[in-house]
């Protein structure tokens, strides 16, 4: 009998849920940074491991709410806890529990969940051992507690061997070849994000979004055509950068991101538009894709 289920990645901002995901697929379909609330929707990747069709889905860090964008994203986390059949709760070595504690009283429909340590390659034994002693104070809470590498991939085969354990028995809900069911164009969409968070200043990014105007696929070329969003005008000359260096550099790296994914050589055009206040606007906000704003 095979199995397959949902299985959330859960965690403060900038816990690293994006590169576990991508790791565990063996290709990066999420954008990821090393700057907080880079992932602001839901997104998935279906990863198989023996009988067994996992399908996680990234969310966006739990964060206190402000902004109208800032609750979207706190929904979005909510709504994949309230959805899955597991959660994997992906704490830093280096983190407080309290942030776990807060994660407690926000799963209020108790679903289980396994605990994730992950950066355990960055510090001395005797850290980790603290750390996972402080987690076990909770042990009636957990399913297990699993400490992972990422980048060495240290703890992904009994991570994959403990979800498999939890998840119900099930005829595969996707085609095991797929990768995710994301669309292409939330995928590019999210690697021209990234290239933003990476190449751009600090203030920038997080009021800047994507949107894929249009991509004509050919059989050696694709074709994007993508709008960057921002609120001021004065965002305008830090995006293009002087002589447009800066857009040149954001294309690509984009750009380099969507040829790895697609195997296809890309044109990739970028244009700028200053939307005064989109991060606040609730109409705007649904016509590009947030849809559950309130």
């Amino acid at each position: 009998m095979t199995k397959a289920g949902f299985v959330s990645l859960i965690g403060r901002p900038n816990a690293g849920k994006s590169t576990l995901m991508n790791s565990l697929l063996g290709e990066k379909i999420a954008m990821v940074s090393q700057k907080a609330n880079a992932t602001r929707r839901r997104s998935n990747a279906i990863v198989m491991h023996e009988e067994t069709q996992i399908i996680f889905v990234d969310t966006p860090g739990l964060h206190e709410r402000e902004k109208i964008l800032n609750q979207f994203m706190l929904d979005e986390a909510l709504k994949a806890m309230g959805d899955c059949d597991l959660i994997v709760y992906l704490a830093p070595v280096t983190d407080s529990v309290e942030h776990y504690e807060k994660f407690l009283k926000l799963n209020k429909k108790k679903v289980k969940h396994i605990i994730v340590i992950s950066k355990i390659d960055q510090v001395k034994q005797e850290k980790l051992f603290k750390c996972i002693a402080s987690y076990n104070q909770y042990g009636d809470q957990f399913e297990a507690l699993i400490p992972v590498a990422i980048p060495k991939k240290v703890g992904h085969a009994d991570l994959l061997k403990v979800i498999s354990k939890y998840l119900p028995e099930s005829p595969y809900l996707y085609d095991p070849e797929n990768l995710t069911s994301e669309l292409v164009r939330d995928i590019y969409a999210g690697f021209i994000r990234e290239g933003i968070f990476e190449n751009v200043s600090d203030e920038v990014p997080y009021e800047s979004d994507v949107i894929i105007d249009s991509i004509d696929e050919d059989k050696n070329l694709d074709k994007i055509f993508a709008t960057i969003i921002i609120e001021k005008e004065s965002q305008k000359g830090i995006i293009i950068g002087k002589g447009g260096d800066s857009i040149k550099r954001i294309g690509t790296y984009a750009r380099m991101k969507i040829e790895t994914l697609s195997g296809k050589k890309t044109f990739l055009e970028l244009q700028v538009l200053v939307k005064k206040g989109w991060t606040k606007d609730v109409n705007f906000l649904k016509e590009i894709g947030y849809d559950h704003v309130k």
